[in-house]
């Protein structure tokens, strides 16, 4: 069990609702790729931080899509380990993305490794349904 700790990648949803962006990320691509640059605008997680202090025009638009209010914005407004149902969303993406540029497709490739950590638990990839599905030890 040991080797496969190691290799399981916790997915992380980031969602800038100021930008209607939203990005699935691996804990590696957080911290050390541009992935907060490329959804936030700023160099790393203290920055976001200041931007949740300080960015009015973005607290206003985290208050509007979370419905809560605008003291009550933390970095886990923004960014936090995806769900099973918010992966969901990225299966959808790339289904639709696969079918534009390629009528035929019918699977689409693991996007992360095949082992990840999601909110609701351990899941691991299946090549037959194109999805991840809740890891069996011993499978």
């Amino acid at each position: 069990m040991l080797r496969l700790k190691n290799s399981i990648e916790t997915i992380y949803i980031l969602v800038n609702p100021e930008k209607d962006i939203v990005k699935f990320a691996t804990d590696y691509q957080v911290r050390y790729e541009d992935t907060i640059k490329d959804v936030f605008g700023v160099a790393c997680i203290s920055d976001l931080h200041m931007m949740l202090q300080f960015n009015k025009g973005f607290q206003e638009s985290i208050s509007k899509r979370n419905g809560n209010k605008e003291n009550k914005i933390s970095l886990d407004s923004v960014i936090r380990v995806a769900s099973k149902e918010e992966l969901l969303q990225l299966k959808k993406q790339l289904t639709n993305d696969q079918q534009t540029s390629d009528n035929n497709a019918s699977s689409i490739t693991c996007p992360f490794n095949t082992v990840i950590q999601l909110r609701d638990g351990i899941f691991q990839w299946d090549d037959n349904h194109s999805a991840y599905i809740p890891y069996k030890q011993g499978a």
